[in-house]
């Protein structure tokens, strides 16, 4: 009877084993089969970050020397190119207009079955193809976009995309956690700021606790991030400007200027909403569609002629010739023109961002503050990051990416107590002028 008993109690325990391992072998299966498709969706956002980004530098470049022997022929070029960009987003996909930004925090919020149409009005591929080629068309009129929110939008667009290929019996992959996890992969393979793509999903993307994605957005973040470090190698999107360390009273410096540029960064949201306001209740007709934005081209092209062609374009070159340059001069009318042209160009009804540009705004802003308040050349870098710093939090009301992508933009870890206090203080500022960013205006339009 004893030997009964422990032989049951053996084979109850081998049992429990047995499940225990199989139980344990299906779960390994199970994650493993889910994280695949980030894998994939991740690599192919590094292959096409890069590609977009070899297309954008040139297509900018092209579209300077379209002008170059003739700077008059910019009133040719930019209003047919601002026009053919517009008719490619109106004409094939009106989701493609504008950041991307927006379109992928309404696809986020969208995100369960019964909104799947709506989901597919934001994203997909056909969308992400004409997001390229309509920004691409405006870069030949020289227009004043940036391609990072795009790159968001498209990164978004191939996870969907790769989500939608798996099959019935494939373990379930939750939409949302796949559109965060393309929104982070696209920052970081467009910019080469891993860490900022993370905090850019925490801070901006998603409300969820960061513990239901946190695997597959690290992991994403990487696989992007070295696809395009393995095509473009490890480089940084500013350099190494000099900067040395300063004592206790610059901090009165660093409060001014974030707070300046904050204020100004809120501003411009201000003019692009009011501006998108007036539009919408007196240009209704195609016909006064296609004159608003053959207007629009011509007042750029007006600004492009009198300031230059530094005025148009995405504004690397002008951030890297203020932090690199020995000649660390700017013009009365640099910061005004890097203020506009993105409020222009964004009408235009094309597609484009206003990530980048909105740096280089604020290095304008702060290179004209550094020389009011005659600076050294070492210090005056230092303004210009925190003034970078300041602008874009006005923009987008998310401090923590602003202050860790423009470090990681520059690899100036000595800075970054001065970018977070920039970022705080822009923050507060951009407040004073609008409670929401103007990517949660945009994202309600959307919605």
């Amino acid at each position: 009877m004893r030997e009964r008993f422990w032989w049951s109690v053996d084979k109850l325990v081998d049992g429990a084993a047995w499940l225990r391992r199989k139980v344990i072998n299906q779960e390994i299966r199970t994650i493993t089969l889910q994280a695949v498709p980030f894998w994939i969706a991740s690599l192919l956002t590094g292959v096409v970050a890069v590609a977009y980004e070899k297309l954008f530098s040139a297509f900018e470049r092209a579209g300077q020397l379209l002008v170059e022997d003739a700077p008059w022929a910019i009133f040719v070029t930019a209003p047919t190119f601002f026009l053919l960009s517009w008719w490619l987003v109106d004409r094939y996909a009106p989701a493609a207009r504008g950041s991307g930004i927006p379109q992928l925090m309404a696809s986020i919020e969208l995100a369960n079955p019964r909104q799947d149409k709506r989901v597919d009005r934001i994203l997909g591929l056909r969308i992400a193809l004409v997001k390229i080629v309509s920004s691409l068309s405006l870069l030949l009129g020289q227009g004043a976009i940036g391609r990072e929110g795009p790159t968001l939008q498209i990164s978004a667009s191939i996870f969907r995309f790769v989500n939608r290929l798996l099959p019935d019996y494939w373990p379930k992959v939750s939409k949302r956690i796949m559109l965060v996890t393309g929104g982070a992969s696209g920052l970081a393979a467009a910019f080469n700021t891993p860490l900022g793509g993370i905090v850019f999903v925490v801070e901006e993307l998603t409300k969820t606790h960061i513990t239901y994605f946190r695997t597959a957005v690290f992991a994403s973040v990487i696989i992007a991030g070295m696809t395009a470090q393995a095509l473009l190698g490890p480089y940084l999107y500013l350099g190494y400007p000099k900067i040395s360390p300063v004592g206790i009273s610059f901090v009165g410096v660093v409060l001014l200027a974030g707070a300046l540029a904050g204020w100004a960064g809120a501003m411009m949201t201000r003019v692009l909403l009011a501006v998108a306001d007036w539009k919408g209740r007196f240009v209704q007709s195609r016909q006064q569609q296609i004159l608003f934005v053959a207007g629009v081209g011509l007042l750029f092209a007006t600004m492009i002629y009198l300031a230059g062609p530094e005025a148009g374009g995405s504004g690397k070159d002008m951030m890297n010739h203020l932090l690199f340059s020995d000649q660390k001069s700017t013009e009365w009318y640099d910061f005004p023109t890097r203020f506009l042209g993105p409020i222009l160009s964004y009408h235009s009804g094309g597609a484009g961002g206003i990530f980048a540009t909105s740096l280089s705004a604020g290095a304008t802003l702060g290179a004209g503050l550094a020389a009011l308040l005659g600076l050294a050349a070492i210090n005056y870098n230092l303004v210009i990051l925190v003034s970078m710093v300041g602008f874009l939090t006005g923009v987008t009301r998310s401090p923590f990416t602003s202050a860790i992508l423009v470090l990681e933009m520059t690899d100036r870890h000595g800075a970054i107590f001065y970018l977070l206090l920039a970022a705080m203080v822009a923050n507060l500022a951009g407040y004073l002028v609008d409670k929401k960013s103007f990517y949660e205006r945009a994202k309600e339009a959307f919605l």
